[in-house]
C-alpha cells in the first residue's frame, strides 16, 4: 500500500465532489490537518472511518486501500492483493513494536543496574565512613589508656608501689 498513491487518490476523489478539506473533515468529525496529512502521503485514515469516508468519496474500501478506481473484473486480485499488504503492513507494526518494547525494557533494566550500583556505592562509602570513625574513636581510646598506663607507671615510681 503506497501511502503516497492512496493520498492522491482521496485528493482527487475528495475534488470530484467539490469539497474542500475542511468540509470532508467536518463530515468525518476529525480535522482538516488530518486530511492534509492523507493526501500528502504523511499519514493513512485510521480503520474505524476508512467505511464513512469512502461513503462520503463513493469509493469502495478495495478502491481507497489501492489508491485507484477499480474495474469489476480486477476487483477480487485487487482485494486479495490489499488484504495481503494490509496483513504485512500490520506484521510490520507488529515486529516494530515488539522491538521497540524490548528496547525500553532494556532501557529501564540498565537503569535499574546504574541505580543498584549507585545504591551500592553509597552504602559501601557509608560503611567505610562508619569503621574509619569507629577506628578513630578505637585510636583514641588508645591514646588515652597509654597516657593513663604512663601515669600508673609515674605513680609507682613517685610511690615505690610494685
Amino acid at each position: 500500500m503506497e501511502q503516497a498513491k492512496v493520498g492522491k487518490f482521496i485528493a482527487e476523489c475528495r475534488k470530484n465532489k467539490n469539497m474542500t478539506q475542511a468540509e470532508l473533515a467536518e463530515k468525518l468529525n476529525i480535522t482538516d490537518r488530518a486530511i492534509s496529512k492523507w493526501e500528502t502521503g504523511k499519514g493513512m485514515p485510521d480503520s474505524s472511518i476508512m467505511l464513512e469516508l469512502c461513503n462520503e468519496l463513493d469509493i469502495s474500501v478495495n478502491e481507497l486501500l489501492s489508491g485507484e478506481m477499480i474495474e469489476m473484473n480486477n476487483y477480487d486480485k485487487r482485494a486479495e492483493e490489499n488484504l495481503l499488504n494490509l496483513n504485512k503492513s500490520n506484521e510490520h507494526k507488529s515486529k516494530m513494536l515488539l522491538q521497540s518494547g524490548i528496547v525500553i525494557l532494556l532501557l529501564v533494566l540498565i537503569i535499574i543496574v546504574i541505580g543498584l550500583y549507585k545504591f551500592a556505592i553509597q552504602i559501601s562509602k557509608s560503611n567505610l565512613d562508619s569503621t574509619l570513625t569507629d577506628a578513630q574513636s578505637i585510636y583514641e581510646i588508645n591514646v588515652r589508656i597509654n597516657e593513663l598506663e604512663e601515669k600508673v607507671n609515674e605513680l609507682e615510681k613517685n610511690y615505690n608501689i610494685e
